[in-house]
């Protein structure tokens, strides 16, 4: 019994102690539990208390954010309320001007007509004397009616004729006068708010070479080199005796500026020959398309306007290597633009249609000369194949007067293109062109009955005309100055405007014996 005892125990035992086991490992787990929980709460709270000071924290950024955005939008609105002040005084004081000067047309048109008035009691009083001097002679001579009115006629012509030149010069003076200064006023406003660089281009282009015995290279073998060169470019090399420098010679300036640039790349690279060249003038002419494609959107930039066709922007910017009388097209164009934009804001016309008609108006220039025409009518018709407006079409058709001008805007183009080219130093012509010139001029006056000499001068600015005073009397003289400049303008083409001076001189001579 006692070893089954003592079994039993030992049994008893370790189920006690396994229970025991048991239940402290389960009481060392809630203890672990019940830690890992309180230091969960602690975190969590470390964390919100963390949270709420970053909130609080961001919350005071973003109040400082708001009162300094609110200070910014209180200045930019002060700002601006005093520039609208500024533009309302300045509309006030235009207004006031235009004003006054509405008030001096309207005592200048009073005056001309009290003019008319004494005018008409002038001619009364003529027709008085006419009668007067009628019957005298019926009295004295015993003339019919009929004779009696030739030789009033006679007598009286040269002094009505002589009255009428005086009245219409005057007249003319005054209406010119007034439309002088007003056109002298938008167009000096004009071009003091647009200035703008001169450039003289000339045919011929040198390349700089590291030394003569480039020029070798450059010729190759039997000179297939610079055959192969001509070839490719279309231009004319000259190798002459100049130190280390080549000439490029073509006029057409495209074709200059990549023989240009493929030559540059050959004589830096050393290896010249057929191949290489061909390859060179391919890259040329892909940088100088990118060129004038990149300098269409520049311009078109500069003047405002997006979303012109590609194909537009490509002849904007070949006016970039194109030249009239020396002078660059492609900044002709642009300054075209910007003083028929600031014209037409003066006059309150249309100053977008103003500017696309400037910057547009020579794109005719830009294409080859196999195509027929005017430069002014193919311009319109390529503006017209691309979408341009039909307002626009017209300006770029009417700036040198083949079609009639349709708008106001049309009228300032032309004239923005004449002071662009009329700039000093803007343009230049060869010596024999600009004798050729003086001498047409002199020649057209002379072809006119009654002419006596005619002069040239101040570069083919001015003709100045004497005539013959037995032949033209003050209102042929006149009426001829009329005619003479309008036969210069059907005639010839020239930069700026020419201005017609007739003279009539009567000199009375006697002896005395």
């Amino acid at each position: 019994m006692q070893p089954m005892f003592i079994i039993l125990a030992v049994v008893i035992g370790l189920l006690l102690g396994l229970m025991l086991g048991y239940y402290l490992g389960v009481w060392n787990k809630r203890r672990q539990d019940a830690e890992i929980l309180a230091s969960a709460q602690q975190q969590a709270e470390r964390i919100l208390s963390e949270a709420k000071d970053k909130a609080l924290k961001i919350e005071l950024e973003a109040k400082d954010q708001s009162i300094a955005f609110r200070n910014e939008v209180e200045a930019e609105l002060n700002r601006r309320r005093r520039e609208l002040a500024r533009l309302e005084e300045r509309a006030q004081r235009r207004m006031d001007q235009l004003e006054t000067r509405a008030e001096n047309l309207e005592r200048r048109e009073q005056r001309l007509n009290e003019r008319q008035s004494k005018l008409d009691k002038r001619e009364a009083q003529l027709e008085k004397a006419e009668a007067e001097y009628q019957a005298e002679l019926e009295r004295i001579s015993r003339m019919t009616t009929e004779e009696a009115r030739e030789e009033l006629l006679r007598r009286t012509e040269s002094q009505v004729r002589g009255e009428m030149a005086r009245i219409i010069r005057q007249v003319e003076a005054e209406i010119a006068e007034i439309a002088d200064r007003r056109a002298r006023e938008i167009i000096t406003l004009s071009i003091e708010r647009l200035a703008s660089d001169v450039v003289a281009e000339s045919v011929v282009t040198a390349v700089p070479l590291p030394s003569d015995d480039m020029k070798g290279r450059i010729i190759g073998r039997q000179g297939r080199n610079i055959r192969s060169i001509e070839a490719a470019t279309g231009v004319d090399l000259v190798v002459d005796d100049t130190p280390e420098t080549i000439i490029i010679s073509s006029h057409d300036p495209i074709r200059r500026e990549v023989a240009r640039r493929a030559l540059t790349k050959l004589v830096q690279d050393g290896r010249i020959h057929p191949a290489r060249v061909e390859k060179e003038v391919q890259k040329a002419q892909e940088e100088v398309e990118r060129i004038i494609l990149e300098a269409g959107k520049e311009a078109a930039y500069q003047t405002g306007f997006t979303g012109l066709h590609p194909e537009l922007l490509k002849l904007i910017g070949t006016l970039k290597f194109r030249t009239s009388y020396g002078q660059n097209q492609y900044f002709h164009a642009i300054e075209t633009s910007h003083l028929a934009g600031l014209m037409a804001a003066e006059l309150h016309g249309d100053v977008r249609a103003a500017k696309m008609g400037g910057l547009l108006h020579d794109i005719g220039k830009a294409v080859s000369h196999e195509t027929e025409g005017p430069h002014a009518i193919v311009g319109a018709d390529i503006a017209r194949r691309y979408g341009v407006p039909e307002k626009v079409v017209n300006i770029i058709a009417s700036h040198h007067n083949e079609v009639e001008p349709q708008s106001l805007e049309a009228i300032l183009v032309a004239a923005a293109d004449a002071i662009s080219g009329a700039r000093p130093g803007a343009r230049r012509e060869s010596l024999e062109n600009y004798i050729k010139r003086l001498t047409a001029l002199e020649e057209i006056a002379k072809s006119f009955k009654g002419v006596q000499q005619a002069y040239a001068i101040q570069a083919g600015r001015e003709v100045r005309i004497l005539v013959k005073p037995e032949m033209i009397d003050d209102y042929g003289a006149i009426e001829l100055s009329r005619q003479i400049a309008q036969k210069i303008e059907d005639s010839l083409q020239y930069p700026g405007q020419i201005k017609i001076t007739v003279i009539r001189e009567t000199r009375a001579v006697d002896f005395a014996m």
